[in-house]
């Protein structure tokens, strides 16, 4: 009976493996609740020239003012996503899981409803509430993805869901400004800021 009772008693855990659980829960506590610091400064005033490169030259051809943002579009998510991935190296962050990967998925819905949104209004020509749209949506992709980055990321993203509201009931005639503004000053702005307090 005693031999069968000290069978069933399970060994002691080793202080060292207690140890490590211990570390490998906080280290998942923290990646959980950190911030994603990995935003890149300098990315995003590289976004914001392009962007100004753009607005002058849908002043100078107003007939080609889609092709010329699209464009400008794919050449900032190029920017963006290479100065992100070189910033979270550099850190020894990785935008593949933790909190990097929330900052993404958090970053992305709001983003496709862009893009669908774009579709929908050139369809049933609407093309004037495009330049709005695209503010107004990627400030809140901005917002959601800026609440698991540094304090300036989600700041941003209001400056841009405010020009966005502004340019849905402005004049066409001020689409090009408010877009200029947004995805230029804003990009500059910001990015110089988070240049200097979090590193490039």
């Amino acid at each position: 009976m005693n031999g069968s009772t000290a069978d069933a008693v399970p060994p002691p855990v080793a202080l060292s493996d207690r140890a490590l659980d211990h570390l490998a829960y906080i280290r998942s506590a923290m990646e959980s609740s950190g911030s994603f610091t990995s935003v890149p400064g300098w990315g995003g005033v590289a976004m914001g020239v392009t962007a100004l490169v753009a607005a002058v030259a849908v002043h100078n051809s107003p007939e080609y003012w889609l092709r010329t943002w699209v464009w400008d579009a794919v050449i900032a998510a190029v920017i963006g996503g290479w100065s992100l991935r070189r910033k979270a190296r550099a850190l020894g962050e990785t935008i593949a899981s933790g909190v990097g990967r929330r900052f993404l998925l958090n970053l992305s819905p709001a983003l496709l409803a862009a893009a669908l949104m774009t579709l929908a209004l050139l369809e049933f020509g609407r093309a004037e509430l495009v330049p709005g749209t695209w503010l107004l949506l990627y400030g809140v992709a901005v917002v959601s993805g800026g609440a698991f980055s540094v304090r300036p990321v989600p700041v941003m993203g209001v400056g841009f869901i405010l020009l966005g509201a502004v340019a849905l009931f402005a004049s066409p005639g001020w689409a090009n400004y408010l877009l200029a503004a947004g995805f230029g000053g804003l990009h500059i702005g910001f990015g110089l800021m988070i240049a200097r307090r979090h590193g490039g």
